[in-house]
Parts: structure tokens; sequence; C-alpha cells
């Protein structure tokens, strides 16, 4: 796996030629601008800087990016690649009371959030989770008012499907008008409570102001800059085959799940952003579900095939199927997009870019 102590490698050039070629129509909107992205020096943020820089390199656009993040030095010892490009600006600061950079911004994605793993020993009454839910709604604030400031025309919030609440089991694929929601009374309810928040300020800001709020609703990805040890399954189950197995499923298997590969997360991310209504939110994800089981076997056979896979738990009997899973009807009806990077390829092109400073 890839050394934390050596600077995360680029993504491979197939990659960002994949996403260059599936944007193709939009990136002239980012001639000559400027944009401000949070969060970006995490997952989500990497892929957006590394095609940002991607295409402003490949189609001369001489547009810029201005990033929010708490330690420029930690930034640029682990993506020197993207916080030393002249394109890209750093700016330290937290998401809730930063110093208002000088000048237009014709965009701004809000893509910061802290995430933080629920647990009964953990419960979100903590402070963590306080501290959790002033980042997602205070900060969601703060960047809007940014905007609204700034000359911004196009807003983005990456929010989640944690919108919803707990999917209902009979229910196969989530879509954006289902009308559940978290439960106010369980503490674990808090990020997905914060990102209902968090999109009606977006609501009242472009209801205030002629500024197009766009909403993505986010599900499950797999994918480079994705940490295998941290609360994301399916990364910790690429870091057990890269270890030789076995692959620890620690609960029994049961709860479905779905995984969009990166590279199509940045075409889906940049394609909301300049296509999509203001204030339709569209989930994001894929709608190719599988058993936590069947994802740990999949990792398998794409990584290492023939190692163990071992599941810890036993499902009891009559528990309703946990399902964590979107439709994404709306993103193909009205923005034409596809997830084409198949999981099998999307774990294998992970554990190669892990695999780099092995």
């Amino acid at each position: 796996m890839m050394n934390p102590l050596h600077a995360a490698p680029p993504v491979s050039a197939a990659d960002l030629n994949y996403i260059l070629e599936n944007n193709a129509t939009l990136w002239e909107e980012l001639r000559g601008r400027r944009i401000f992205i949070t969060g970006g020096t995490g997952f989500f943020g990497c892929w957006l800087l590394e095609s940002f820089l991607a295409a402003n390199h490949a189609f001369d656009l001489q547009a810029q990016a201005v990033v929010l993040t708490r330690s420029a030095r930690k930034f640029r010892e682990r993506a020197p690649h993207l916080a030393n490009d002249a394109a890209i600006e750093l700016l330290e600061g937290d998401v809730r009371n930063f110093a208002f950079p000088a000048g237009k911004f014709h965009f701004a994605i809000h893509a910061a959030t802290e995430s933080v793993r629920t647990s009964p020993t953990n419960p979100l009454a903590s402070a963590p989770s306080t501290e959790l839910l002033s980042t997602i709604v205070e900060g969601t604030r703060r960047c809007l008012e940014f905007a609204e400031s700034h000359g911004t025309e196009k807003f983005l919030l990456t929010s989640s499907g944690a919108v919803y609440g707990r999917q209902p089991s009979d229910m196969t694929h989530i879509a954006e008008d289902h009308g559940g929601a978290p439960d106010l009374l369980h503490a674990s309810s808090v990020y997905g409570e914060g990102k209902r928040m968090a999109e009606m300020l977006c609501s009242l800001s472009a209801d205030r102001t002629q500024m197009e709020c766009k909403i993505a609703r986010c599900f499950a990805f797999v994918g480079p800059h994705l940490p295998l040890d941290a609360h994301f399954a399916i990364g910790n189950f690429i870091r057990d085959a890269m270890r030789g197995g076995p692959i620890v499923v620690q609960g029994d298997g049961t709860p479905m799940r779905s995984y969009m590969y990166a590279a199509d997360l940045a075409i889906w991310l940049w394609t909301i952003l300049f296509r999509g209504d203001s204030l339709r939110a569209f989930n994001v994800g894929s709608e190719r579900d599988l058993s936590i089981r069947e994802v740990a076997e999949t990792v398998s056979a794409a990584i290492a095939p023939g190692i163990e896979v071992r599941i810890e738990r036993t499902a009891g009997p009559g528990v309703p199927v946990q399902r964590y899973v979107p439709s994404v009807q709306a993103a193909k009806k009205y923005l034409n997009l596809t997830d084409g990077i198949p999981l099998a390829e999307a774990i294998r092109r992970t554990a190669a870019w892990h695999g780099i400073n092995t």
C-alpha cells in the first residue's frame, strides 16, 4: 500500500483522459475564470483538482482555483503535484470562519465535511459529533456568504444519500423524491441531518440571489486517493487483499451497497456544476448493487483470487436487509450521465495506485 510518508502519486493519464473526453463540452466555461473549492485536499477534492488541472493544461484554459485547506504545508507534502501547480492557490483556514480571498469567483464547490464514524461507544452527542454538525452547517453558511459576495454564478454542494435516512428494506434503489429523513432522536443521524440543513441553506441562498445552487447527493465510491485505513469498507477490503488476506467483513455481509469509480464521480460533479438545474438534487453513485459479502468477494477476485473472505458475524433470522443504493435515473435523464467503469476494474485501478509507493 502507499506509504503515508511518501507523496501521493498523480492518478493515471488514462483516468484523466477518460474524464476530459466525457466532459469535453464543459471545460470551455472555465476559460479565464476562477473557482473556489473547499474540501480540495480530501478524496472528492483531490479528484476535482486532478481533473481541473488536466483540463486547464490540455485546453490552455488559464483558469485559477483557490483551495481552502487547514494546512497548506501538509497538503504540499502529501500531493505536491496538485498543491504546487501555478493554477492552484492554497488558502489556509477553517471552513466555518475562513478569511475571504479577494476578487470575483465565477464558480464554487463546497465539498468540505468532516467524516465521523458512529458506534455505540462513540455517541454523536460527543464533542467530535457536535464539531461535525457545526462544520457542515456553519461551513455551508460561510461558503454561501462568500459566494454571494464574490460574484459566484454557480455553486455546487456535495451533499449525501444520508439525507434520506434509513432506506426501506423493500426499496431496492432510493430516488431523489423519496420523502424519508434521518431520525432526529438518534445521534447517529447527525451527518444526514447536517446535510439536509446544508441543502436548505442553498435553497434560501438561491431564493434571495441570482446564484444557481446545484445539489449532488453522493453515495459510495472507490478509487485512488481513497484511504485504505479509514471507515470505508471497500478500502479496508482492498488493504486486506493487498496484504495477502484474509479479507475481513466485520458484520454479517448482508447490507447492500454500490460503488462508483472516482473518475466517473469527477465527471458527474463537474457536469452537475455546469449543467444541472438549480435546486434540482441529483443522486450520484452506481445502481449496480451488491451485498457487502459480494463486494469483498469482488475485491478478492480482482486483486488476489483465492484469498479467504472472512465473515465475522452471522445474519439473524428475519432481520431486514440494510440498503444504501441510489436510483440515478434523474442524472441519466436530464444530464445523460452514466457510470462507465465496472467495479472490478475500479478495484484494480485503486489497488494499482496504492501500490505505486509500496
